[in-house]
């Protein structure tokens, strides 16, 4: 296996994973791996995490956009809580940590295109997202309602009215009401039950005008 032979199987690829060389070249996984490490320090490739990797800019045909790997690093995946959020602009940061839900085992990765954190949730929790697109690659993120769930379901304490308003949630019209009660009463959460109450009392006075949501 020489480098020419992998940019010409994965040039076109964003990454890549161990799997795909093993399944490719006749070598043997221990010495792709090794030889792997070697292109990393060298600069020919970056890994994403192990086992994961894609080839410098240099080499690399197609882009590599953050939010598409979020769901490629860790599966099943998809992004939700506070990125998700920010995506759209439903607070008024752009949140740069990938936070994405999972029911498989937390997990965490750093890496040079970001930093991206897997927050466990149960798997009949795991629904309410779609597709989006960006730079022509499509990934999966929660709907607004899910985000919102999926955020205060994962930040423990009591979501207030106090704590709720602290979020300076905004553009609440592009929540729907129904949607977040109906997808609240999967959790079987009294606790998120609450929040989602206190919540549609916000953006009521925010229709109304007597609050900034």
């Amino acid at each position: 296996m020489n480098y020419g032979d992998v940019v010409k199987l994965v040039g076109a690829m964003p990454c890549f994973d161990l799997a795909l060389l093993a399944q490719a070249f006749d070598d043997r996984r221990e010495a792709i791996r090794v030889q792997l490490s070697r292109w990393m320090k060298q600069g020919k490739l970056i890994g994403l995490r192990r086992g994961m990797y894609t080839l410098s800019e240099t080499y690399r045909r197609a882009p590599l956009v953050p939010a598409v790997l979020a769901n490629q690093l860790y599966r099943p995946s998809c992004l939700s809580g506070l990125w998700a959020l920010g995506h759209y602009d439903l607070i008024p940061e752009r949140v740069v940590r990938f936070t994405s839900v999972t029911p498989r085992v937390p997990r965490r990765f750093e890496n040079p295109f970001g930093v991206f954190d897997y927050r466990n949730i149960k798997q009949n929790c795991f629904f309410g997202f779609s597709s989006a697109v960006v730079g022509g690659q499509e990934f999966l993120v929660a709907e607004p309602e899910k985000a919102l769930l999926d955020h205060w379901h994962l930040t423990a304490g009591e979501w207030t009215m106090e704590r709720l308003d602290e979020m300076r949630y905004q553009h609440a019209a592009r929540v729907d009401a129904e949607r977040l009660k109906l997808y609240a009463q999967r959790f079987r959460s009294p606790r998120l039950d609450r929040a989602v109450q206190r919540w549609l009392r916000l953006a009521a006075d925010a229709e109304q005008g007597t609050v900034a949501l």
